[in-house]
């Protein structure tokens, strides 16, 4: 009992002293000052002795415990490297030594946390976005603030001017603007109205509306971008692992190194002074504060970038793969040339519009758009067919919509004319729905998207950054994507092509031509070409399927990230080989000091080697503030 008792006071003053740490590097570090002034003002050597002494023992407490910790799970770390040379400097009494690198190790300390603090930022902004309350309409049909805890899926709540939205759901009433730049990147307000979406974390810059909870909690957009970067910040890169792996070896072969050193020289000082040189923390912090750096950037420009791995393969990038709808177009295709077969026009119209209102499809939405008002008849037996399109029977007759694939498997005859329009229609760049009524083509109609503006210059950005191959695939007519590849100025462009087929050639370029492939697409159609490729990106606007499947994802759905998130990732990379180039250059530089000069001592080690803590710190630091040079 009495044991367990003392076992537990030991562990509490232990984790006090851990608590305190900065406390103590404050303390200690003023005791060292006083020392000295009162060494060079008074001359009191006792009292300057006297005040070292008891900076170097409050000040070795915490990393004593530190290496005990490290002990007790079989580790050698820096901790006990450091422990070991303020005893030893302790007993020589060497008190000068003792207390300065005792403060100069816990100061390198507290600059590390206070980084990683800084780096990390980009969480700690995206927590303080988040909703505390929400304005919740009761069974009375008042709105009464609570917690965001208390809110559930259905619920009913009052968003006004300057609050932030406390769910993803859907706006019933009302309408204002809407900044989401906490999800995009964005701070360009967006509007809103009737059954327009809105996320958790936005602000409504103005107006008043009612919102239907679809998502709460972490279950949210904003939830899940929060878990996703913390996620990413904390994992490893292969570096990191190697660097792991390297110090666990490294730091008992010091202290080794430091024991022969002795044997042979019974040079004690010599011996404690190669422990406190031949510490590795630059190269331990090094690489952790480039990866969380590089990482929060990416959050704040709306590029969430899943891991540091994703940094490592992203930067070394051959090829970048792109699906064509939605990606390289703007997505909302209308109809831009229309031919008629046959008789009754009207009815085929109707039958041709009661089909494609039952789909989401963007073609069938600018079909519909093109119809307008017509009548409308049940459809039954309706067959999706992969990479065709529609059959389904219409007030009795079977109604075939698709593309010319289709209409050959449903052996509609196209008449000469009707080639010739196809022709036409595709060289003008249309992707074209056919529509046929008992095995007569009655429809044809040419569909056209527009390129994203702006995308060609970002295009010439990433082949600037090193992509040798822009390559375009596409469900849609060989024409239409020659046209946007000529356009574009693409490396390769392939049409006619489904979704198993689009993830075919990325495996091909993967494993049979040893290429390190990205794969652009909208996260939902494309979702085995993103799992497959090296790095999916996903221009997802944070849909659940994107932000799954991918390795990075475009929050906005901005094609004008991708440049940003190329050039990211390679100054990532870059600084992470520089930091451990500063690292490694530094320990040998200070262990061929003290072994092959007279000048260096501990003191001088110990300061030049945090001042390369300092130095890989502030490298890393700079990549908060990237932006590509365009």
């Amino acid at each position: 009992m009495n044991d367990n008792l003392k076992t537990g006071r030991n562990e509490e003053m232990q984790r006090h002293i851990l608590r305190n740490k900065n406390r103590i590097t404050a303390i200690s570090g003023t005791l060292i000052v006083v020392g000295f002034l009162s060494l060079w003002t008074i001359g009191h050597r006792d009292f300057f002795e006297g005040a070292l002494i008891i900076a170097s023992i409050i000040g070795v407490a915490p990393i004593v415990i530190q290496a005990y910790q490290a002990l007790k799970v079989k580790v050698v770390s820096i901790d006990v490297l450091v422990t070991i040379a303020v005893i030893g400097a302790f007993l020589i009494q060497n008190f000068e030594e003792s207390a300065i690198v005792t403060f100069l190790f816990l100061f390198g300390a507290f600059l590390e946390q206070r980084t990683l603090n800084k780096t990390r930022s980009a969480i700690k902004e995206l927590t303080e976005m988040a909703p505390g309350s929400a304005l919740k309409q009761m069974d009375d049909g008042e709105f009464v603030e609570v917690d965001v805890e208390e809110v559930d899926v259905g619920d009913v709540l009052l968003v006004k001017t300057g609050a932030k939205v406390p769910v993803d759901g859907t706006v019933l009433i009302g309408e204002g603007s809407i900044n989401e730049a906490s999800i995009t990147g964005e701070s360009f307000p967006v509007s809103k109205e009737k059954d327009s979406s809105v996320f958790a974390g936005t602000i409504l810059d103005n107006g008043t509306i009612q919102v239907v909870a679809d998502r709460v909690g972490e279950d949210t957009t904003f939830g899940r971008i929060i878990e996703l970067v913390e996620e990413a910040q904390d994992s490893k890169s292969e570096a990191e692992r190697f660097i792991d792996r390297f110090s666990k070896y490294y730091t008992p072969a010091v202290l080794v190194l430091s024991f022969i050193i002795w044997l042979f020289s019974r040079d004690i000082e010599l011996a404690i002074t190669i422990l406190v040189l031949g510490c590795p923390g630059a190269l331990v912090i090094g690489v952790p504060v480039s990866n969380v750096a590089g990482i929060g950037n990416g959050a704040r420009h709306g590029v969430l970038l899943k891991g540091s791995e994703v940094i490592r393969d992203f930067s070394r990038l051959d090829t970048m793969v792109f699906d064509k709808t939605g990606t390289l177009t703007v997505g909302n295709p209308s109809v831009a040339e229309t031919e008629y077969y046959g008789d009754d026009i009207d009815q085929a119209l109707g039958y041709l519009a009661s089909v494609e209102r039952e789909s989401d499809h963007p073609l069938a939405k600018a079909v519909l758009e093109k119809i307008g008002d017509t009548t409308f008849f049940a459809v039954t037996d309706t067959e999706v067919v992969k990479g065709g399109g529609i059959v389904a029977t219409v007030d009795g007759h079977r109604v075939a919509i698709g593309n010319v694939a289709l209409m050959e498997r449903e052996n509609v005859e196209l008449s000469d004319k009707a080639k010739d329009d196809v022709a036409r229609f595709e060289a003008n760049g249309n992707s074209l729905v056919l529509a046929s009524v008992d095995g007569q083509l009655k429809v044809l109609m040419g569909v056209r998207d527009q390129v994203r503006p702006g995308v060609r210059n970002d295009l010439k950005l990433l082949k600037r950054l090193g992509v040798k191959n822009l390559v375009v695939l596409s469900g849609d007519n060989q024409g239409t994507v020659d046209l946007v590849s000529r356009e574009l100025g693409l490396t390769e462009a392939h049409g006619n092509m489904l979704p198993e087929d689009k993830s075919a050639y990325v495996k091909k370029l993967i494993e049979q031509q040893g290429q390190i492939v990205a794969f652009v697409g909208d996260g939902v159609n494309d979702s085995p070409s993103l799992a497959l490729a090296n790095i999916g990106i996903a221009m997802g606007g944070g849909t659940d399927v994107a932000i799954e499947t991918s390795d990075v994802v475009l929050m906005n759905s901005d094609f004008s990230r991708l440049p940003h998130a190329l050039g990211l990732t390679k100054a990532t990379a870059r600084n992470m080989k520089q930091n451990i180039i500063i690292a490694v250059g530094v320990v040998l530089v200070l262990l061929a000091s003290v072994l092959f000069s007279d000048w260096m001592n501990m003191s001088i080690g110990m300061l030049v080697h945090e001042g390369s803590i300092l130095v890989v710190i502030l490298n890393g630091m700079r990549l908060l503030r990237y932006g590509l040079r365009r």
